[in-house]
C-alpha cells in the first residue's frame, strides 16, 4: 500500500509539473496569437516528440524530456546587416552560428508572414508575450496560496508540546545535525523540570497562556530566572518549576520553513531564553488579505535562493564527490520534488488533509520559483528577452533624440553564443541535482 501511495504522489506531482509548464507556455501562446504572430509549434518537453496533433497553423505536442517547454514563433531574429547590404560577409565560428540560426528562422517563413514576425511587433507587445509565461506561473502560485490559506488554513502552533530536546546543543552542533546528546551538553530546562510530550502549557510565570507566540515571548523574557509553569496532562493540571536558559538559537523563517543563514552558510542567531520544547500545530483558515503578503514573503525568499543557486548547486556537487550529507533545505530537481511528493503521499505521520495541503503548497512554491527563475535577465530565459526589448526601447529613444537613424530591432541572434553558455550552465546544474536526487536524495520522513 505504501508503494502504491508513493507512486500516486509522484504521479500527482508529475502531472502538476506538466500542467505548470503547459500553462506557462499558454501564457506565451495566447498573446502571441492575439498579436498576429504565427506560432508553428507548442511543445511540452524537449527532445523526441512522443505525440502531437495539429490545430490550425500550430502543432501541439509532448516531447520525451520533461524539463521545460517552448512555443516557436516565426521571426524571433531580425534580418542581419549583411542581408540589408551593410555587411559583405561573416567570419568565425560564432558568426557562422549566428547566421545559421538566422537562416533556420528565415526558412520557416511562408508567403504572407512578412508582417506576422515577432521582431516587427511593437516593443510593449513583445514584452507582454514574454511576461505571459511567468505571470501564468505567478497566477498559479497565488491560487495555490489562496487555497492553502482560505481552504486548508496555515499551520499555526498550539500550546501543546509535540517535541522536546533532552539537552541544549550549541548552534554549531545543531547546524551539523549532531542530534545525540553528550555528557558535556547541559540538560534542557523542560526535561529537567519534568515536562512531557503532549503536555498543554496553560500558565507560565503567573501568566495564562493563550498562544505559543505568547509563551515564546515569556520564555525569552525570563532567561536565567526560575518561574512557575502549569501544564495540563491527561486532564489534570501539574505545577512545575522551570528556569529558561539564555542561549544562542538559530533564526527560523516561518514562511520558507527553513533556518536563515549568513553568506558563509552559518546560521543567523540571537540570544534568547530556551527551555527545549516544540509546539504541535493545527491548520487554521486565514483571510483573503493574508494571501498576497505571504506570496510576497515567499518570493523574497525564492529570489534570495535563486541568487545563490550556482553556489548551492556547487555544494550539492561537493556532497556527491565526498559522500557527505545533503542540506535538507538545499535545491533539488524535478526528480527530488517528485520523490518528496511520493513520501508525503505514503507517510502515516500526517493525515489526508495535511498531505493534500503539503502537495498544494509544493505546487504553489514550484510555480513561484518558475516565475522568479524565468525573470532572470539572461537569454534564453524570458527575462533576457524582456531586457533585450527594453534595451531596444532605450536605443531607439536616444536615436530619436539625437536625430540618428533607427538602430532597428534588438538582435537576440548576436547573443546566441552567450545564450548557449547560459543554457549549458543550467543543464549542468540540472544534471547535478538529478544525480544527487537519485543517489543522495533529501527525505522529509
Amino acid at each position: 500500500m505504501g508503494i502504491l501511495l508513493f507512486l500516486v504522489g509522484v504521479l500527482i506531482m508529475a502531472l502538476a509539473i506538466g500542467f505548470s509548464i503547459g500553462l506557462h507556455e499558454v501564457g506565451h501562446l495566447l498573446p502571441a496569437k492575439k498579436f498576429g504572430v504565427r506560432v508553428p509549434q507548442y511543445m511540452i518537453g524537449f527532445g523526441k516528440t512522443l505525440f502531437s496533433w495539429r490545430r490550425g497553423e500550430t502543432e501541439y505536442g509532448v516531447k520525451a524530456i520533461p524539463l521545460g517547454g517552448y512555443i516557436s514563433m516565426i521571426g524571433m531574429y531580425p534580418p542581419s546587416n549583411a542581408e540589408a547590404g551593410l555587411r559583405a560577409s561573416t567570419t568565425g565560428p560564432f558568426s557562422q552560428l549566428v547566421e545559421d540560426a538566422r537562416a533556420t528562422d528565415y526558412e520557416r517563413l511562408q508567403p504572407g508572414d512578412e508582417n506576422r514576425v515577432f521582431y516587427k511587433l511593437p516593443i510593449y507587445k513583445r514584452i507582454i508575450i514574454m511576461l505571459g509565461g511567468p505571470l501564468m506561473n505567478l497566477a498559479i502560485g497565488v491560487v495555490c496560496t489562496a487555497v492553502l490559506i482560505l481552504g486548508f488554513g496555515s499551520a499555526q502552533p498550539t500550546t501543546t508540546v509535540a517535541s522536546m530536546s533532552e539537552c541544549v546543543k550549541t548552534v554549531v552542533a545543531a547546524q551539523e545535525n549532531a542530534a545525540t546528546c553528550t555528557d558535556k551538553d547541559p540538560q534542557a530546562p523542560a526535561a529537567l523540570a519534568g515536562v512531557q510530550l503532549n503536555d498543554t502549557v496553560v500558565e507560565f510565570a503567573g501568566v495564562r497562556i493563550d498562544s505559543w507566540e505568547q509563551l515564546t515571548e515569556l520564555i525569552r523574557a525570563h532567561a536565567n530566572k526560575e518561574v512557575s509553569m502549569t501544564v495540563l496532562r491527561e486532564g489534570e493540571e501539574k505545577q512545575l518549576r522551570i528556569e529558561p536558559m539564555l542561549t544562542a538559537r538559530p533564526l527560523f523563517n516561518e514562511v520558507t520553513g527553513s533556518y536563515e543563514t549568513n553568506p558563509d552558510g552559518s546560521y543567523k542567531t540571537r540570544d534568547v531564553g530556551f527551555i527545549g520544547v516544540g509546539p504541535d500545530t493545527q491548520l487554521v483558515p486565514g483571510t483573503a488579505g493574508e494571501v498576497m503578503p505571504i506570496v510576497g514573503e515567499q518570493l523574497r525568499s525564492i529570489y534570495a535562493s535563486v541568487l545563490r543557486l550556482p553556489a548551492r548547486v556547487w555544494d550539492v556537487a561537493v556532497v556527491l564527490a565526498t559522500n557527505g550529507e545533503r542540506d535538507p533545505d538545499g535545491p533539488m530537481s524535478v526528480v527530488g520534488v517528485g520523490r518528496i511528493a511520493g513520501e508525503v503521499a505514503a507517510t502515516d505521520q500526517i493525515n489526508l488533509k495535511e498531505k493534500a495541503a503539503t502537495l498544494v503548497s509544493m505546487i504553489g512554491t514550484l510555480n513561484l520559483f518558475l516565475f522568479a527563475f524565468n525573470l532572470i535577465p539572461l537569454l534564453p530565459l524570458d527575462g533576457g528577452h524582456v531586457l533585450g526589448a527594453l534595451w531596444e526601447s532605450v536605443r531607439r529613444g536616444f536615436a530619436r533624440l539625437a536625430g540618428k537613424p533607427d538602430p532597428g530591432a534588438f538582435d537576440a541572434a548576436r547573443l546566441l553564443p552567450l545564450t548557449f553558455v547560459v543554457a549549458g550552465s543550467f543543464m549542468v546544474m540540472s544534471l547535478v541535482l538529478i544525480v544527487a536526487d537519485i543517489f543522495k536524495p533529501v527525505s522529509l520522513f
